[in-house]
């Protein structure tokens, strides 16, 4: 067994119950920095965790700005007392007036909006006028992803035109790349780059044309290291990870060049041995995420085995031929990395937190749900 997960009070816990551990968790943020050149230049996503714990630990590192999925995750970043919160998806029907309610009740806070759609943002403009104040927003680019944001070609148009909408302060763009996910990091960097230019062009032309464009926040985990050298004249770049401050089994295996130790992995028994060499844990996909296709996680510690299918309540492996006598019995504790963390960690109320080989406590995953009070 991988002695990183193991710890002396993991006979008393209810399984399946993913584990934290904030020794690995500091120690990647302390790399995630170091690689950006600085927690100045970080605007990190609390989506991998969702916890205001997390958020502290973060800060403590001085980290000062942060992205979110959610309302409740940035009120969450918020009552924590960040500096900067940017709600990095599309507001649109109830959102939009929730979003104004989380500046007035967190005056300190500096937020930030995005959007791909005029009439989106012109209500969004119109909330804030009632008011007489702006909001900030940036415009969400889609550099090939195809999911949400403004086609390249585009931009300028519509940074231009959401300009002159009143209630609206436009400041940069929004560029995520989930879509760079080649394995190879010079591959990775090739056509990252080739974003860079596109970026840097549409920023020297707004710039040029009177308009304020100096914030940008760019890529995710994977393209974060090829944007470390990216600096266009007269803009802020900030950096957007999110997994690598936790890490899971699919970016391990998937960008070699990332250099991060999981730092969570789900408790789990082996509650049957169905025949010789086969064996059935009690994590169905209700307690690790069933995405993306493929291998949801591995064992830690385990070789020779295959994973067979998994239920709600139930994962069945085997071991290859030649290793049945390995097989895990009845009652055994297993560690099971997970090959997607986000999605894990909002599968369960709170988290056992286990530092040096000992459970310290225990956090809460704050914005779990959809709504806290706003």
């Amino acid at each position: 067994m991988n002695n990183h997960y193991m710890f002396e009070e993991s006979k008393d816990l209810v399984t399946p119950a993913l584990i934290y551990y904030p020794d690995i968790i500091r120690n990647n943020i302390e790399k995630t920095i170091n690689l950006a050149g600085g927690p100045q230049h970080l605007w990190p996503h609390v989506k991998t965790h969702k916890m205001s714990e997390m958020i502290h630990l973060q800060m403590s590192a001085g980290i000062t700005r942060f992205k979110c999925a959610t309302i409740a995750e940035a009120q969450m970043v918020a009552s924590c007392g960040a500096e900067h919160v940017l709600v990095a998806y599309p507001l649109v029907g109830p959102n939009i007036n929730r979003f104004f309610k989380l500046t007035q009740s967190y005056p300190k806070v500096q937020f930030w909006a995005i959007g791909d759609c005029t009439e989106q943002i012109r209500i969004l403009g119109q909330v804030f006028k009632k008011e007489s104040l702006n909001a900030r927003v940036l415009v969400d680019v889609d550099l090939g992803m195809n999911r949400t944001g403004v086609p390249v070609s585009d931009v300028e148009y519509f940074y231009e035109q959401w300009a002159s909408l009143e209630g609206i302060e436009m400041r940069g763009l929004h560029c995520y790349d989930g879509h760079r996910t080649e394995h190879n990091f010079d591959e990775r960097k090739q056509k990252t780059d080739l974003s860079a230019i596109e970026i840097k062009n549409i920023c020297t032309n707004l710039q040029q044309k009177g308009y304020t464009c100096d914030t940008l926040v760019l890529g995710g985990t994977p393209s974060m290291p090829c944007y470390t050298d990216f600096q266009p004249d007269g803009c802020n770049v900030f950096l957007s990870p999110g997994t690598c401050f936790v890490n899971d089994y699919g970016y391990s295996k998937k960008y070699p060049d990332l250099v991060f130790t999981p730092g969570a992995a789900v408790l789990t028994r082996v509650i049957s041995c169905p025949g010789k060499g086969h064996f059935t844990l009690d994590l169905g996909y209700k307690g690790i995420a069933s995405d993306p296709e493929g291998t949801r996680g591995i064992i830690a510690g385990m070789e020779h085995v295959q994973d067979l299918f998994q239920s709600e309540e139930h994962w069945a492996f085997c071991m290859e031929p030649g290793y049945e006598d390995q097989c895990p019995r009845v009652g055994d504790e297993l560690f099971v990395i997970p090959t997607h963390i986000c999605p894990t960690s909002a599968l369960y109320p709170s988290v056992p937190i286990v530092e040096q080989k000992h459970l310290t406590g225990n956090w809460e995953v704050t914005a779990r749900n959809r709504c806290i009070t706003i």
